[in-house]
């Protein structure tokens, strides 16, 4: 039986726009990009340039220092575009479909007939690798390195966060599969974190792992929570971390020897017309998902979750790690004395508002207003309400704007990454840029210490 871990800190902020589970395909878009700027710490070099002819699986792109890694085009087609930044720095290589959907041929195999070499070498060539983070940092997994665990969140609780359970059905097989081939790569756990309640019928029966179960508000779901309340990291150590449907990718490699990029996600928002899931493909163009299905124009687009998702713009492309695409409305406004009004309509962590003496199931139409201006960033305790782990976060964060390294590694850096303290900078009164910092500590101790 599996064991319940109750968490109490936290928060579950209640949004309008939830996807009905409901399935539809997705149109196939002309155009596909794999962003480098996902893989936090990347320095890529090209691979294929504009012109080349490339099949599902073939390399775009490998990581200048780990050339073994590889990020590969999701279909086959013709390389159109590689948009540049400041510095010339990559930013999509962008691959024009040809419709034909050939992809390169890998080894079809069992993996439990397969060493701990062989499970690594095809999942490096087929470019299913980026698939793992490791932790502490939260870039890449390093393909040298032997995990102690590996950890796999199977369900989110973020805001309008996808069910996992309502995509993976029908997918147990490829799922184990791909079970049988990460405990090629670890000789420690594969720890699964459940919800404390629900069917979970394609998870619930995994072989091979280890099940705890989770109950509490966001952000139960992260599975770097999961991971500080089961099993810390101690110093020198490493595990790594993967996404549900990256292991059924991984299992789908063996099963049947091609690189699928096939993903569903739940399209949502309270400027949704019709929220509900879409089977699309990792790197899609969103521009015909958003055509004709919002409520209205003046809005946010975003590739991932409101707290932690990324920016994009309505012709942009579905990032590597997301299962999700949430609209919400645009908050370019000034509200005059809007912290004197009542706010009956307006969710609030605190007692700020009215709104609390209401349902706590009542659902908001949030946007992206931030009502004010960073200010002094002071001790308040509002942090580790809303974060349940055995650090001190706001001082963590002094630590890193002082960049003093001893103090960083001392406060629990290698403990969070940015979703792990999204909350924080949510209800920060101080409007302070928490998940921006943090990512500059990171590479700080990854500069550092390496």
């Amino acid at each position: 039986m599996s064991n319940v871990i109750k968490l109490k800190r936290g928060l579950d902020i209640q949004l309008k726009g939830r996807a009905e589970k409901i399935l539809e395909q997705m149109d196939r878009p002309d155009t596909f990009a794999i962003k480098p700027t996902d893989f936090h710490g990347l320095t890529p070099k090209l691979a294929a340039k504009e012109g080349d002819k490339v099949k599902a699986g073939s390399p775009l792109f490998f990581d200048k220092y780990q050339p073994e890694v590889k990020y590969v085009s999701p279909v086959s087609g013709e390389v159109v575009a590689v948009n540049r930044g400041e510095r010339r720095k990559i930013l999509e290589v962008v691959v024009k479909a040809d419709g034909e959907n050939l992809s390169e041929e890998f080894r079809k195999a069992n993996p439990a007939d397969l060493s701990r070499d062989e499970v690594r070498e095809e999942l490096l060539r087929s470019g299913l690798w980026p698939a793992f983070k490791m932790r502490p940092y939260g870039v890449v997994a390093r393909p040298d390195e032997n995990p102690r665990d590996i950890f796999i969140s199977c369900f989110d609780s973020a805001p309008l966060a996808p069910d996992y359970d309502y995509i993976l059905s029908g997918e147990e097989s490829a799922w184990q599969t791909g079970l049988d081939a990460l405990s090629k790569l670890t000789d420690g756990k594969i720890y699964l974190g459940l919800p404390a309640e629900g069917a979970n019928k394609v998870f619930a029966n995994s072989k091979g792992v280890e099940i705890n179960r989770f109950q509490g508000p966001h952000p139960a779901g992260n599975v770097g929570i999961q991971l500080h309340t089961v099993a810390p990291l101690a110093k020198n150590e490493v595990v790594w971390t993967i996404q549900p449907q990256d292991v059924v990718a991984i299992g789908k490699l063996f099963e049947k020897g091609i690189y699928d990029p096939s993903r569903i996600i739940a399209f949502a928002g309270s400027e949704v017309k019709e929220p509900r899931y879409y089977r699309t493909w990792v790197g899609a163009n969103l521009a015909g998902l958003f055509n004709g299905r919002l409520t209205n124009d003046h809005v946010r687009f975003i590739s991932g979750n409101v707290l932690t998702g990324t920016r994009i713009e309505s012709d942009g492309f579905l990032g590597f790690y997301d299962s999700m695409v949430s609209v919400i409305p645009e908050g370019d406004y000034y509200e005059a004395f809007g912290w004197a009004l009542p706010g009956f309509n307006k969710f609030s962590p605190s007692h700020t508002f009215f709104s609390w003496l209401g349902s706590k199931k009542k659902k908001y139409r949030l946007d992206t207003n931030m009502h004010g201006e960073e200010r002094a960033f002071v001790v308040s305790g509002e942090y580790e309400k809303v974060l349940p782990m055995d650090i001190l976060p706001v001082y963590l964060l002094k630590a890193i704007l002082a960049n003093d390294i001893d103090k960083m590694e001392k406060l629990g850096i290698y403990d969070v990454v940015e979703e792990d303290m999204a909350l924080c900078e949510y209800v920060c009164t101080s409007k302070i840029q928490v998940q921006s910092i943090l990512r500059k500590g990171i590479d700080s101790m990854i500069k550092e210490l390496g």
